[in-house]
């Protein structure tokens, strides 16, 4: 569809980092973002799950909920959605035929021409509250046009670091740039360096900066992880330590939000959410993660280490080319009977030949391989019935790893 293909082309304006115009796109749209309620969540890993939870448990409660993600998974209409519904190609398609003459003048960017399109979908809706997930940094991501009613701060470490900053100080500062004029914050437990910059701007802006208790107790299964919080036992259905850490978060942030929303829907909400790509069980013993920085591949790798600690792992890793590859290494040297790299078909990633050299100069034994396809046989071929395979390194497999797996991906599963 010609009107589809004209919104995927504004990718190759890449990232502008600046909130002029995508304020000047939503003044041509009336402003929606103003008509809706918002959650403004940044951070850099549990974004996604953290929104999901806050998004489960509020419509278990009863609202009428939109929830902005992105990247996508399969279909980009994920990153759009309301009640369990995505946004339609129609929609799409109806949206950008209006707005194409201003997208055209003010130039504007594949995020900031979504991040509208959310608001104006959300707004146009009538949505109850819209969680809205920041795409990249705080204080001049496309989304910092909102005036929350609450902000949640998810776990801060080193990420984009060309655009964002060199130390974990300038990344921290970037990302507070969401917290507004006496706008409640809830953090997840940060470095000391980082909670200390997160509390000097809520002082700054006379905002409550609240941390959640620390889940204890924290229990991992198959098909979920169990954890207690504030004396009541809760069960998340995302697998693994840090899944407890953002169920909690998200349990401070709904309470927060509406005091009135009871453990028992809280309950219901945690055990209801799905986010795929996350500790994903896709096969046997063979899980697929989009983590794809040092903190992320660390905890994916710590909580496969505490399921199966008596089994050979063995890899399946591709990389966009934006990522530190220098601090990733150090997590997952030695960590496989044999890691195999690939890229995928779209041809968005490194060449599996340059990340296999990368590797090799970090002492990390690899085996390059044409693609996904070709990997998986041969793991296959060589595991045994007690090996795990995770494969990870970024959202823009999961196409191809949900039809490797012969996996449905439809609104159904989210």
């Amino acid at each position: 569809m010609q009107t589809l293909s004209s919104l995927y082309s504004l990718q190759r304006r890449g990232i502008k980092m600046g909130l002029e115009h995508t304020l000047s796109l939503l003044d041509f749209l009336n402003n929606p973002q103003e008509g809706i309620k918002t959650i403004h969540i940044a951070g850099t890993n549990g974004k996604g799950s953290t929104g999901a939870t806050i998004y489960s448990i509020l419509r278990e409660y009863g609202y009428k909920v939109g929830l902005y993600t992105s990247p996508h998974l399969i279909k980009f209409n994920e990153r759009i959605r309301i009640n369990g519904r995505f946004i339609s190609d129609e929609e799409i398609i109806s949206f950008m035929r209006y707005v194409q003459p201003s997208i055209n003048e003010i130039k504007s960017t594949f995020f900031e021409v979504t991040t509208a399109m959310a608001f104006n979908h959300f707004n146009e809706k009538n949505v109850d509250i819209a969680i809205i997930e920041t795409g990249l940094g705080g204080r001049l991501d496309s989304t910092n046009v909102v005036n929350p009613v609450l902000t949640v701060m998810t776990p801060i470490s080193f990420d984009h670091i060309d655009i964002l900053g060199d130390t974990i100080e300038k990344i921290a500062a970037e990302k507070a740039g969401i917290v507004k004029d006496g706008v409640p914050l809830i953090t997840a437990k940060q470095l000391k360096e980082v909670f200390n910059i997160l509390k000097r701007k809520a002082n700054g802006k006379k905002a409550t900066i609240d941390a959640p208790s620390e889940p204890i107790e924290i229990e991992i299964g198959l098909n979920g992880t169990g954890f207690k919080l504030g004396g009541r036992i809760f069960i998340t259905s995302l697998i693994g330590n840090h899944q407890a850490e953002n169920a909690s978060l998200a349990i401070s942030a709904v309470k927060k939000f509406n005091p009135q929303i009871s453990y028992e829907v809280i309950a219901k909400g945690l055990k209801n959410v799905s986010w795929p790509g996350r500790l994903q069980l896709v096969s046997n013993r063979t899980y697929y993660d989009v983590s794809h920085n040092e903190n992320s591949i660390q905890r994916v790798l710590d909580n496969l280490n505490i399921i199966y600690p008596n089994s050979d792992f063995y890899g399946l890793f591709c990389l966009k080319g934006d990522k530190e590859l220098k601090s990733i290494g150090k997590y997952i040297k030695s960590q496989f009977k044999m890691l195999f790299v690939t890229t995928s078909q779209d041809g968005l990633l490194l060449d599996p030949i340059e990340l296999s050299k990368k590797l090799k100069k970090l002492d990390i034994i690899n085996y390059p391989l044409d693609n996904i396809h070709l990997c998986m046989k041969k793991i296959n071929s060589l595991r045994k019935p007690n090996d795990v395979t995770l494969i990870f390194g970024t959202h823009y497999i999961a196409k191809e790893i949900f039809s490797e797996f012969e996996i449905s991906f439809d609104s159904g599963l989210i």
